[in-house]
């Protein structure tokens, strides 16, 4: 995870000086979130069942009194100040999705769309008791929670973008009202490979 930051940080807060510490905390606080709060463990259910999740980022938001706005199909928008030092600087989109697949073992007793995945930690590698992780995608909000829930964690003005549905065909961001963003650069923190930084597209299609 901090091998991901830091290279995504270096191509696109260039020139900030809030990058080495960014780079440098956001990932044991990102774990710390994900640790200690259930809701942000499971990242989501299923695809199409992220009500839950939606409304709790919302809360989330609303108990840091950080500005907010949440949309009809659940995509969340939590916006936050740049730290000390960094108020002259672009805001940055930061995005993921908060759905997921989840997959278990036959053993697993777990009704994943109504229970929680077990998270289960040794040393520095976490993971899920019988279940998938759901590291696809959260990650992203892991990440995302981290640099909003810590004020220690130096960074320019945040706009953090929680999509729903992806899975299914990208639903979230079809719906989603970006006449609400300020920002120009955007890191979209879902893919395939840790350390490798995708800085173009032409796009896709099914």
């Amino acid at each position: 995870m901090k091998k991901m930051l830091a290279v995504a940080g270096a191509a696109v807060f260039a020139g900030l000086a809030t990058l080495a510490q960014t780079a440098t905390n956001v990932a044991p606080t990102a774990l710390k979130v994900v640790e200690t709060t259930p809701e942000a463990a499971q990242t989501g259910a299923v695809a199409k069942t992220v009500e839950a999740t939606s409304d709790w980022l919302v809360s989330f938001a609303k108990d840091r009194k950080l500005a907010y706005t949440q949309d009809k199909a659940g995509n969340v928008i939590i916006w936050k100040d740049a730290t000390e030092g960094a108020s002259s600087d672009r805001p940055v989109i930061l995005q993921g999705h908060i759905d997921m697949v989840l997959e278990k073992r036959d053993d697993c007793p777990l009704d994943l769309l109504k229970q929680h995945i077990q998270l289960k930690k040794e040393g520095d590698i976490l993971y899920a008791e019988g279940t998938t992780l759901g590291g696809d995608d959260g990650i992203a909000v892991a990440m995302m929670l981290a640099l909003l829930e810590d004020d220690t964690i130096a960074h320019p003005p945040l706009e953090c973008v929680f999509t729903v549905n992806e899975e299914v065909g990208l639903l979230g961001a079809e719906a989603l009202d970006v006449s609400e963003l300020k920002g120009r650069r955007m890191i979209n923190l879902d893919s395939e490979d840790e350390g490798i930084f995708t800085v173009g597209c032409a796009g896709g299609a099914e």
